[in-house]
């Protein structure tokens, strides 16, 4: 692991050291942990594949998000692999508080990754909640819900690792069918070191039927660590709605974030102001043009007509997109 520190630089882990104006001043942040015992509720950006990297990241956090995360990285291919760190982990100086997330189904790989983005984040996550099917045939995400030791043995070594208190080691699940089984894998990765455990309330079988916020309420009252909220929130009024129905301590939201990055602030759409500044952090960040357009068509798919949605869809070019932004919406 000495070598790989050595080796792991700023810049050899990808973190963006340019010069973009305001974004590298120097400013300070707060830790999760005295978040949560400041805030009455901690507003976060999930981990989204493809889509919560840096310049996004950069984007929610001027709309009140107090907490991002990092896509799911592959925690095995992350510590063997330096075009891997290259390409998963970007940062920069305003990108905090950041939580890495991590999927790992051996304690060591989850440890070994933690231990290495430690100086440049404020925690990790082991992902126990991802549902794809490739995912928990590799022995990652929802499939550990099932296997409570295996995940209080990556939890424990991390902390080991990674022993100073305001780093948090987290976990994200799905729920049991029975809840007694959720509440007792809780309690154990509580017991194990967890310092916080985000929920997304439905089974890993289930994916657009109603959230079981009586779970996360119950889970949320069986343990002393905060709990985070994740499923269905897409306004502040879903915020409020689901703080009210579980207790919990924080929220998370996934796709009503990319629909509306502002919503944290009370928006109840993407604003115009918040298009321009993605465009400023795409363009001077560098996000590949697929990254940069998807975000775009989930930011305007609700101020678009059906052939306005189909023809902006159907861009395939920079210039095009460009051109689109400044004809309909002054946005250059």
């Amino acid at each position: 692991m000495e070598n790989l520190r050595t080796e792991m630089s700023g810049v050899t882990l990808g973190c963006d050291n340019g010069n973009h104006g305001d974004l590298e001043k120097e400013f300070t942040w707060k830790k999760p942990l005295e978040l949560f015992s400041e805030k009455k509720v901690v507003k976060m950006c999930a981990p989204m594949v493809r889509y919560s990297k840096l310049p996004f990241r950069l984007l929610v956090r001027k709309y009140d998000c107090d907490v991002a995360f990092t896509p799911m990285i592959i925690s095995d291919s992350f510590i063997q692999s330096q075009k891997a760190r290259d390409s998963d982990f970007t940062t920069c100086q305003r990108d905090r508080p950041l939580i890495v997330q991590f999927a790992a189904s051996k304690p060591k790989d989850f440890a070994d990754a933690a231990e290495v983005v430690s100086p440049y984040a404020d925690g990790v996550d082991l992902n126990c909640g991802c549902p794809q099917r490739w995912a928990m045939a590799d022995g990652y995400g929802a499939c550990l819900i099932n296997k409570p030791e295996l995940m209080c043995d990556i939890v424990k070594e991390a902390r080991a690792r990674v022993p100073q208190e305001e780093f948090t080691v987290s976990v994200k699940i799905r729920i049991h069918k029975n809840i007694r089984d959720t509440v007792d894998l809780c309690q154990k990765v509580e017991r194990a070191g967890a310092s916080f455990i985000s929920v997304h309330g439905r089974t890993k079988d289930e994916r657009c039927q109603p959230v079981h916020y009586d779970a996360i309420r119950t889970i949320k009252e069986s343990v002393n660590i905060p709990v985070v909220a994740n499923g269905d929130i897409k306004s502040m009024d879903d915020v409020l709605d689901v703080c009210d129905k579980t207790g919990v301590d924080g929220v998370m939201s996934a796709r009503g974030m990319l629909s509306n990055p502002a919503m944290y602030a009370g928006h109840k759409e993407t604003p115009l102001q918040c298009v321009r500044e993605w465009v400023d952090l795409g363009l001077s960040l560098g996000a590949p043009f697929s990254n940069f357009h998807h975000h775009l068509m989930y930011m305007l798919e609700q101020n678009l007509c059906r052939a306005e949605r189909r023809y902006f869809n159907s861009l395939t070019s920079m210039s095009s997109v460009l051109d689109f932004l400044n004809t309909n919406y002054s946005v250059s």
